[in-house]
């Protein structure tokens, strides 16, 4: 599987058919797993000093993105990043 690397972006579809621009922020490799902390590209673009939304969400074996379904899970990683985000 190919390494998905910060800055890159990717579409994705939402629930409702609608597509959103999402950035990679940072990825993480937990227990095997990849990781990637992303936003959306517009709330990025804006560059206003409000916090922009975090998204967390789980690398599959094809590389494509799913939503992390348990709390454990999303607790370990969301601590994970708040690591790396931190140290930025």
């Amino acid at each position: 599987m190919e390494e998905i690397k910060v800055g890159e972006i990717f579409t994705i579809g939402e629930e409702d058919d609608e597509e959103q621009e999402v950035e990679v922020l940072a990825a993480i490799n937990i227990e095997g797993t990849q990781y990637v902390a992303v936003g959306f590209v517009e709330d990025l673009a804006e560059e206003t000093d409000e916090d922009i939304d975090v998204f967390f969400l789980r690398v599959d074996s094809e590389g494509d993105f799913e939503a992390i379904e348990s709390d454990d899970e999303f607790d370990k990683v969301s601590k994970a990043f708040d690591e790396i985000l931190e140290d930025e």
